[in-house]
């Protein structure tokens, strides 16, 4: 459903073009393929479940609303991806720069996306990449770098925070938290992996998804007060 929501998915493509620095390199998108890593985890619909579990409250249930939550997108050559893409990425990648070019969109850049989601230490993940096409629009929005201005989901406080990659997924999370009937379909239950992420980044542990949820709570507001 990420995918097919224009609202959360044109706010991942401005995040990408930072991201994956397309204004730094001219022919990144076009010469050469760019790939951006979106870690999606699944955390309570109530922020209040989530504090119980991250100071590993025994009183919270265990059968909770979860939704889903964007945790970091990372670029492709990164630290942590230094091995080149598969064949079967660059062929994929191939063929949707093609298909862009012979559509009249030769002027945008095209990359990949890889949607990841990773609920433990020993958790290899899910994963699905696609095809990811930077419209003008999405160029445009970045390149202006207008701020986010927001109201703080637990405080009312006005927000207002400069556009980067942070930003496009804080209000990404925010959306999807605000959508309380669930038209999105981003809401699911959740399972005892899930749990255990947030009880582990409670704990300190170094596991990666214990690592990139703290990672996202030092950077989002809605965390500010028990980070």
């Amino acid at each position: 459903m990420i995918t097919i929501n224009p609202v959360i998915f044109g706010h991942l493509k401005v995040g990408a073009i930072f991201a994956c620095g397309l204004f730094d390199n001219p022919r990144i998108g076009f010469d050469t393929p760019f790939l951006a890593r979106v870690e999606i985890a699944i955390e309570p619909s109530d922020i209040l479940d989530f504090v119980g579990l991250y100071f590993n409250d025994k009183a919270v249930g265990e059968k909770l609303q979860g939704m889903v939550q964007i945790n970091a997108i990372t670029p492709w050559k990164s630290p942590s991806m230094q091995a080149p893409l598969t064949p079967k990425r660059l062929n994929l990648w191939h063929e949707a720069r093609a298909r862009c070019n012979a559509e009249g969109f030769a002027k945008d850049p095209v990359g990949l996306v890889e949607f990841v989601g990773c609920r433990s230490e020993h958790d290899a993940g899910n994963s699905m990449t696609t095809e990811l096409h930077i419209p003008d629009i999405a160029l445009a929005i970045a390149r202006r770098r207008e701020p986010f201005v927001g109201v703080s989901a637990v405080t009312g406080a006005l927000i207002k925070q400069p556009m980067s990659a942070a930003a496009c997924l804080e209000f990404v999370n925010l959306h999807i938290r605000a959508d309380k009937q669930n038209q999105l379909h981003l809401r699911t239950g959740m399972t005892e992996q899930d749990l255990e992420a947030i009880r582990a980044a409670g704990r300190g542990e170094d596991a990666l998804p214990a690592r990139i949820l703290k990672e996202k709570m030092q950077r989002e507001h809605l965390y500010a007060d028990f980070v």
